[in-house]
């Protein structure tokens, strides 16, 4: 396996996700679960770019719209409707990728669970070369779901980190990784960091 076909997909670790400060924090949704993810992620992360992988973060957008609140979608209003003007909005502090794991390669904004709807994460990774993904990131049964379906029928070989993953309660995430077998590979940091440090010393 080539490294610089690969490539780490941090889905949605971002600042108004997880840090404390941040619009899920402000209004008591944030969970250990999903704030202990950078952490963990960091050492693959480093191991996978300096072998010459690539590191592509997706970046959940609030795009605002009319007087500048948030164009949001009333799912997404019904489920969080904590949400508000300023949060998670392009170019902001609360959209950008947390530090610990800053700076991507490459950032991709994202409007809907799927990081491929209606952006262009398919022509970056394909412009890139890549070839084989691992996927990490929140939430396990929504963007983390969606993206790696998308990724599996446009046949890149998908890896699911299923400790570099979270969601909203431990049973919502085990499900969700129970339902992502057919599609993808499910392994966990530590394994997937054997992998690279094994493959680079081929």
């Amino acid at each position: 396996m080539n490294l610089s076909t690969t490539a780490l997909l941090l889905l949605d670790l971002q600042n108004d996700f997880l840090h404390p400060q941040g619009a899920y924090a402000r209004a008591g949704q944030a969970g250990p679960a999903l704030t202990v993810l950078p952490a963990r992620l960091r050492p693959l992360a480093e191991a996978i770019r300096s072998r010459g992988g690539l590191i592509v973060s997706t970046l959940f957008t609030l795009v605002p719209g009319r007087g500048g609140d948030p164009i949001i979608s009333p799912h997404l209003k019904t489920l969080r409707p904590f949400l508000g003007k300023g949060d998670f909005a392009p170019g902001s502090w609360g959209q950008q990728l947390v530090d610990t794991l800053a700076p991507a390669d490459i950032a991709v904004e994202k409007i809907a669970y799927s990081a491929f709807y209606m952006s262009r994460l398919e022509w970056v990774l394909r412009k890139s070369g890549i070839e084989r993904l691992y996927a990490a990131g929140i939430v396990t049964n929504g963007g983390v779901a969606s993206t790696v379906r998308d990724a599996h029928v446009r046949e890149f070989a998908c890896t699911v980190l299923d400790d570099g993953c979270a969601a909203f309660s431990v049973e919502v995430h085990r499900a969700a990784i129970e339902g992502l077998r057919p599609v993808a590979r499910i392994v966990n940091v530590a394994h997937a960091l054997h992998e690279i440090e094994s493959e680079a010393a081929i």
